[in-house]
């Protein structure tokens, strides 16, 4: 597979949109989207993968990114997550995220394998490592991912001892020891493995009580 970075402004209509979702794999806190328009060439050379770039670069890049180009945050939470499975969520998080633009048409690239359902006036391409090769959705990934981060960092001092501040909701054996011990929490999600056993385990330990 070619993972070059692509010209992605040969994509019609305009505008093109980049799309990408944070915390899919998750054991707690909503799945977050960006969805991006860049309004000139600013900072786009330093816009990649979010993964590959330290927290201190991404938030960095944040600001600027905020600051020079277009861009909505948006979320499904932790009952969307529930009622929907996460696939349907990220997928929901996404088409809230390019609606939150305010643009009626344009071309929307997404990261990964599957385009957005319902997004009528808008033409669609997805690409699989899409936050590498793309910098619109490299930007909407960055953005994303620290309003998510700060998001869990607020959510650690409501909800003390998971380790929020730290692994952000991911699946460490930090966080599922804290879950085991601690039982979960509001903000987890249930139907999830490494969840749904303890929900379980701390329901029927109520009801023995």
């Amino acid at each position: 597979m070619n993972l070059e970075k692509i010209n992605w402004k040969i994509y019609e209509p305009a505008p093109v949109i980049g799309v990408d979702e944070v915390g899919r794999g998750c054991l707690a806190g909503p799945v977050y989207a960006g969805a991006a328009i860049l309004m000139s060439e600013a900072f786009e050379s330093e816009l990649t993968d979010s993964k590959l770039l330290t927290e201190a670069k991404r938030n960095k890049l944040s600001i600027e990114i905020l600051k020079h180009h277009k861009i909505c945050i948006a979320w499904a939470s932790e009952e969307e997550i529930e009622k929907l499975n996460i696939f349907q969520a990220s997928l929901l998080a996404m088409k809230r995220a390019v609606e939150g633009l305010g643009v009626k048409s344009g071309h929307i690239l997404v990261d990964g394998k599957f385009t957005i359902p319902g997004m009528k006036g808008f033409s669609q391409t997805p690409l699989i490592k899409g936050d590498l090769r793309a910098t619109p959705i490299s930007a909407a990934a960055i953005c994303a991912k620290v309003a998510r981060d700060h998001l869990m960092q607020n959510l650690s001092k409501e909800y003390p001892g998971y380790g929020f501040e730290k692994h952000k909701g991911y699946a460490t054996e930090v966080h599922r020891k804290a879950i085991k011990s601690l039982g979960p929490s509001r903000v987890h999600r249930r139907l999830f493995g490494g969840v749904r056993e303890y929900c379980i385990l701390f329901l029927t330990l109520l009801i023995i009580i």
